[in-house]
């Protein structure tokens, strides 16, 4: 663990975890194990507790490679979608990325004849996006950047389709802020959504964005993704 970066434990497994998902986007190994490499398994509660912040973001190398994801990863993404339900009162990301994690694992890795699975967990609202001014839409999508992902419909990837000037925006005021996490994160969406304006220049804004914020797994992790998926729309 890089001890530079890790404030708590908590922070040190949730930068490691990132830390391999990149490593994994990088090299397209579906076999590796996530959270076996970060040291994580169902019984590390700070592991799990660290999943629970990274999102259905642990399976994002099988999203984009379109393979079967590591059976491990799946059961300890499984169980922090068990150990730490919403509360009725979390804020709407939370239920967002909860939801999230829920049908990211019904897709990927649906559970066996007989097996328990997750349980259902309705699609939140996202009307609230609709409305939101742009800084506060551009922050509230970055910190939903794990849906931002091919094939997974939903109301906050509709609101960003309907908003990427919007969101264009947003890029730009996180770089120029330089919150790199956020415009990592603003990045990801539009290169998963497009119809951002071509004056914008999001391939060389997200290079920038690696190269001053790099040093956080979370930013290169989303830079990465959407490199991915900038590269199969130009396929």
């Amino acid at each position: 663990m890089d001890q530079t970066h890790a404030s708590s434990p908590l922070a040190g497994a949730v930068h490691d975890l990132a830390t391999e998902v990149v490593l994994a986007l990088r090299s397209g190994d579906h076999l590796a194990t996530v959270c076996g490499a970060a040291g994580i398994d169902e019984e590390n509660r700070t592991g799990i507790a660290a999943v629970r912040v990274i999102g259905a973001d642990l399976l994002l190398p099988s999203v984009l490679y379109g393979r079967h994801p590591h059976p491990g990863d799946v059961a300890v993404l499984d169980r922090a979608v068990r150990e730490f339900p919403p509360k009725p009162d979390a804020p709407a990301a939370t239920a967002w990325s909860h939801w999230h994690m829920i049908s990211t694992l019904q897709r990927m890795a649906p559970p066996a004849p007989g097996a328990a699975a997750p349980g259902t967990y309705a699609e939140p609202d996202a009307a609230w996006l609709e409305e939101a001014p742009w800084q506060a839409f551009t922050h509230q999508l970055s910190v939903l950047a794990p849906l931002a992902v091919p094939a997974a419909p939903s109301a906050v990837r509709r609101a960003a389709a309907n908003r990427a000037v919007d969101l264009s925006r947003g890029f730009v005021r996180a770089v120029r802020r330089r919150d790199w996490l956020q415009a990592a994160g603003a990045g990801r969406w539009l290169a998963a959504i497009g119809g951002e304006p071509a004056t914008l220049g999001l391939e060389r804004g997200l290079d920038f964005v690696e190269q001053m914020g790099g040093h956080d797994p979370r930013v290169t992790l989303h830079v990465r993704a959407a490199r991915l998926m900038a590269e199969a729309r130009a396929r």
